[in-house]
């Protein structure tokens, strides 16, 4: 079996269950290193997210809201759109082992094992949202991460704008949602909903850590300052610096951002 196309394949499959039980042979093998490398072939842009046929997409500012935490239907539409970050999160870890076959073995073990944590941290929120008698598609979602993905098509580009800007502001953002439900603990399904977003934050601090690494390895390839990380997401995303709010500088360090970085990333000392 040739890696490329096997990657195709698996980003391609559009029912999210069926994904998750074709990604663990899948990686298993591919820790055998069972498969074989044909770097002939051109990666494909694709034009619709995996899951256009499982879930229903709108529009980012039409996805319903999550407040009402202590309610089933709050924590439901809380739990969907964690879900779909992560199952999102696979599908970009995925690309980027499929899109970037000249950077080196050592980037797609990296991005194959980031792969691996999101398919976990996918199957905690489904198995939630089963409790409550609900499943990922249940809800509408947007896909505003698989836009970036398609929009960036270079190392140095995607390494800004996916994990270093989009998955660095889930540090920030999932600190915001513990502190909303650590006073509904006595509620048995946020108390696990609490432990399940403690999990993923703590491993996504390290996914961020491997997009800033090879940010900065793309910036010496293309011989440019990292400074330039900023230039990126103004393109991208305009007036998304500085932000007048404070942001989770203890995990923005650890994930390899510089004082200099978070100085101009918030107006807020760290």
């Amino acid at each position: 079996m040739e890696l490329y196309a096997t990657l195709e394949q698996l980003i391609t499959v559009d029912n999210p269950f069926e994904k998750l039980s074709a990604f663990k042979p899948f990686y298993l093998r591919y820790l055998d290193n069972g498969f074989t490398v044909d770097y002939s072939s051109e990666p494909k842009i694709f034009e619709y997210p995996s899951y256009s046929r499982f879930c229903t997409i709108v529009d980012p500012k039409t996805v319903p809201k999550r407040n009402k935490l202590d309610t089933p239907e709050g924590q439901i539409l809380l739990l969907h759109a964690v879900a779909h970050i992560e199952y999102s999160a696979i599908d970009l870890a995925l690309d980027a082992a499929y899109r970037f076959r000249d950077v080196g073995e050592e980037f797609t073990r990296d991005w194959l094992k980031v792969a691996e944590d999101e398919v976990r941290h996918f199957e905690m929120i489904e198995a939630l949202l089963k409790e409550l008698g609900s499943f990922y598609g249940a809800c509408p979602v947007h896909d505003a991460l698989f836009e970036a993905s398609m929009r960036t098509l270079t190392l140095l580009e995607r390494m800004a704008v996916v994990p270093r800007y989009l998955e660095a502001n889930g540090l920030d953002a999932t600190p915001l949602i513990l502190a909303k439900l650590i006073p509904l603990k006595k509620n048995t399904m946020v108390e696990k909903i609490i432990s399940a977003l403690e999990v993923i934050l703590d491993e996504e601090i390290d996914h961020v850590q491997r997009g800033d690494r090879w940010f900065k390895i793309a910036c010496e390839r293309q011989r440019c300052d990292s400074d330039i990380y900023f230039e990126i997401v103004e393109r991208y995303y305009p007036r998304s610096f500085p932000r007048r709010v404070g942001i989770n500088c203890k995990a923005r360090k650890l994930a390899g951002f510089s004082s200099e970085d978070l100085k101009q990333i918030s107006l807020v000392d760290c």
